[in-house]
């Protein structure tokens, strides 16, 4: 049996082994974004429409096995500034804008309070990410469903999912175009794609 000394007393590296290999099995390893994509999608009465923005920050931080495996999230967040949605339309980007009251908050901003995981076809992880999601000023409780695939050969991680999302909720009123006569529905959808690479 291996004992090592401290002054004024010994410890059993058996009695230390568990922890030991708990700390060679697992790490945790922040990870920040490299690439991003986030896509908000939606309807009108005259037709569906799309605001994307690459300029997405997100800021992770994971529980790896040694082979690469996520077996757990300590922490997540992502945020991305209203003004880098962009349409294929100026005007309605400009309308958007003033919806999400970007002149008061220039955020659209995530944050999690709770994660639970389970494992996935190839390799990857199922997260569930209950948190805060911060739109136009208002702060609600939210939960997004996101999946986490470890690529090994460059040890980067995507993260992708989306989550449906009501306007009303967050104080928003569906912008409105051509002097009210194209009309946005209240629901839309919020999709991202994320590839995160070791701070």
């Amino acid at each position: 049996m291996y004992t090592y000394s401290f002054p004024g007393k010994s410890i059993s590296l058996l009695a230390l082994f568990p922890f030991l290999f708990y700390l060679t099995a697992n790490s945790q390893v922040r990870y920040i974004s490299t690439t991003a994509n986030l896509t908000i999608n939606g309807t009108s009465t005259l037709h569906d429409w799309t605001m994307t923005s690459i300029k997405v920050q997100c800021d992770a931080t994971f529980e790896l096995t040694p082979t690469g495996q996520i077996t757990a999230v300590r922490s997540i967040s992502f945020s991305t500034p209203v003004n880098a949605l962009k349409s294929e339309h100026s005007a309605m980007d400009n309308n958007a804008y003033k919806a999400l009251k970007s002149d008061k908050d220039p955020q659209i901003g995530f944050t999690a309070t709770s994660v639970t995981i389970a494992p996935a076809p190839a390799g990857a992880s199922q997260v569930t990410v209950t948190g805060k999601l911060n739109i136009a000023g208002a702060t609600r409780d939210a939960q997004i469903l996101a999946v986490c695939q470890p690529n090994l050969s460059d040890n980067t991680i995507t993260v992708s999912g989306k989550e449906n999302i009501s306007m009303k909720d967050f104080s928003i009123v569906p912008p409105t175009f051509m002097l009210g006569t194209i009309k946005t529905g209240n629901d839309i959808t919020l999709s991202f794609k994320l590839t995160l690479k070791r701070a």
